[in-house]
């Protein structure tokens, strides 16, 4: 069950939850600050020089792969998989550029996601690769970051994720959090479970962003029975 509100959370990422059965961090009531959430321009890159979109799609560099999920005994070999940087509006109302890694059979049809997002201005406030430290972090709950590549199991499952085909995006995590019963995922973000109140970042039914992961075959798991995976849009159904 929820826990009684503490102190707000110091910086993201700083202050591990204590953990409830499954390796999930227990629930508390989102602090004042979080349930509003504003934007952290420091954690994003400079922005480019103008507010056109602009993208890259590449092989994954070395030093991407590095720090990255990927190891051996992932379910898809480096080859088959590509580094993305895409423009992307921020929290701030600033043009900034972020970073994924996907599967090579949807990368330029995910550039054209991220286009038609920064063409609406959807704010994102954080989009970078997810690095193998975070796999085995304890929950802070209170992360932000859109991702593509994650070499991971589906949440609560003994399959792989779609991410570790990266063939999936968790878009703004923390405004889009994963609902199951009492479980709130990331665990800090219960205020978000209340869709009525319309915040920036948010993912709603029929907007901007269903529609255009919908375009090139995308499912959104706010749909979902059972489990609703507000941040989650799957090529595979997972």
């Amino acid at each position: 069950a929820p826990e009684p509100a503490g102190a707000p959370p110091g910086p993201v990422g700083a202050n591990p939850l204590p953990l409830r059965r499954g390796g999930y961090g227990r629930v508390r009531p989102t602090p004042a600050a979080p349930a509003d959430r504003k934007p952290r321009p420091a954690d994003l890159p400079p922005p480019p020089a103008t507010a056109e979109f602009a993208a890259t799609v590449s092989a994954v560099p070395a030093a991407v792969l590095a720090r990255s999920t990927w190891r051996r005994g992932c379910p898809v070999p480096v080859d088959q998989l590509r580094y993305l940087t895409v423009s992307f509006w921020g929290f701030d109302g600033r043009h900034h550029t972020g970073e994924l890694i996907a599967n090579s059979r949807i990368a330029t049809r995910l550039v054209g996601v991220f286009e038609q997002l920064h063409n609406a201005r959807f704010p994102i406030e954080e989009m970078r690769v997810v690095t193998a430290a975070e796999l085995t972090a304890a929950p802070t709950g209170d992360g932000n970051n859109t991702q593509a590549f994650v070499c991971r199991q589906a949440n609560g499952r003994s399959h792989w994720s779609a991410h570790a085909y990266g063939l999936a995006v968790d878009l703004n995590p923390f405004c889009n959090p994963y609902l199951l019963g009492d479980l709130v995922v990331p665990e800090l973000a219960s205020a978000y479970a209340d869709r009525r109140w319309v915040r920036p970042g948010m993912v709603s039914r029929g907007d901007v962003a269903v529609r255009a992961f919908a375009r090139i075959g995308w499912s959104w798991g706010g749909n979902w029975r059972g489990p609703r995976d507000l941040m989650h849009f799957t090529a595979t159904g997972l």
